[in-house]
């Protein structure tokens, strides 16, 4: 799955970072500002989400057979964010090896992804953790 091409994902403009050491930006532009002529919440909320996806999808692989759904968003709003955005994302020690023992072993679980995101001043303007359920597709 490419998360840039989901529709809301594409529709508002995010794209893959390229320096390694980032997952994706979000683009300067005047439709992402708000009222005081920062970057919105919302926008900034949108590339936590999309960027705890890639992460996940990045460390997991592709696996056609989960339902990987967001359960719970909190974030903190650090400085007024100005330009364009990126993103990285982690998760703690174990937590994955910990998602792959409950999938083995209950065809579901929950893992928290940590995203930082900066803006184009290098100011860490966000962080967020997105908690992530996820569970195999039913049989049909």
């Amino acid at each position: 799955m490419d998360i840039t091409r989901l529709p809301f994902n594409e529709f508002i403009g995010i794209e893959r970072a390229l320096p390694a050491d980032q997952l994706l930006t979000l683009p300067e532009g005047p439709q992402y500002l708000n009222h005081l002529g920062t970057v919105h919440a919302s926008a900034q909320l949108a590339l936590a989400e999309a960027t705890s996806g890639e992460f996940l999808i990045q460390a997991l692989g592709d696996a056609g057979d989960v339902l990987p759904v967001v359960r719970r968003l909190e974030c903190k709003f650090r400085k007024p964010a100005h330009g364009a955005l990126a993103s990285t994302a982690g998760v703690e020690e174990g937590a994955l090896e910990a998602l792959r023992m409950d999938m083995a072993a209950k065809g579901r679980a929950l893992i928290a992804v940590q995203v930082e995101v900066n803006d184009a001043m290098g100011a860490h303007v966000l962080s967020a953790t997105v908690e992530w359920f996820i569970t195999r597709m039913p049989d049909l």
